[in-house]
């Protein structure tokens, strides 16, 4: 499945994507990298809010939660800013929603694949509409990053806070 993805994503980037100005985007793409990199470090071990759990040939080949999550990292995600941003709308305010509305599904379709396929498990409370609320507040922070990082990265802070506060996430992550 791993593989099926990446090649899934890297065929949508030759076709969408804007990847010959790669350079561009390359601050929201670490920003988005460091955000899922902060959330295995800090919480996958001692107190996940979700796990990937690899199935048939990705079981047999020993992957593991950690090979997932560096894939996604690897492939879905500079994949995704470099068609979200080369191809966000400009104009009217309703277009933009639209939009981003857009992503937020295909992330939930996404997602929803792979709780049908057990792929991927909630735990501490966390299930779909929180990923759905989620992915909402990150798609309208990766493209303000792209045009306000600074702003950006004070709403993600005051996000993480709230998360946090909300998961009531142990300081014993903090190790």
């Amino acid at each position: 499945m791993n593989a099926l993805y990446a090649f899934l994503w890297i065929f949508a980037l030759w076709k969408w994507g804007d990847w010959r100005n790669w350079k561009m985007y390359y601050p929201t793409i670490l920003f988005y990298i460091l955000g899922d990199f902060l959330y295995l470090y800090l919480l996958s071990d001692f107190y996940p809010m979700w796990t990937y759990d690899p199935q048939g040939v990705d079981e047999k080949v020993n992957l593991t939660n950690t090979h997932v999550s560096f894939s996604i990292m690897a492939v879905k995600y500079p994949v995704t800013i470099l068609i979200y941003l080369y191809r966000f709308p400009g104009g009217k305010l309703i277009k933009k929603l639209l939009y981003i509305l857009g992503w937020v599904l295909l992330y939930t379709v996404n997602e929803v694949v792979d709780i049908k396929l057990n792929l991927i498990k909630y735990h501490n409370g966390w299930n779909l509409k929180w990923s759905i609320l989620f992915n909402a507040v990150m798609f309208i922070i990766l493209w303000m990053h792209h045009k306000r990082p600074a702003a950006a990265w004070g709403l993600s802070i005051l996000f993480i806070l709230f998360l946090w506060r909300q998961f009531d996430v142990p300081s014993a992550v903090f190790r």
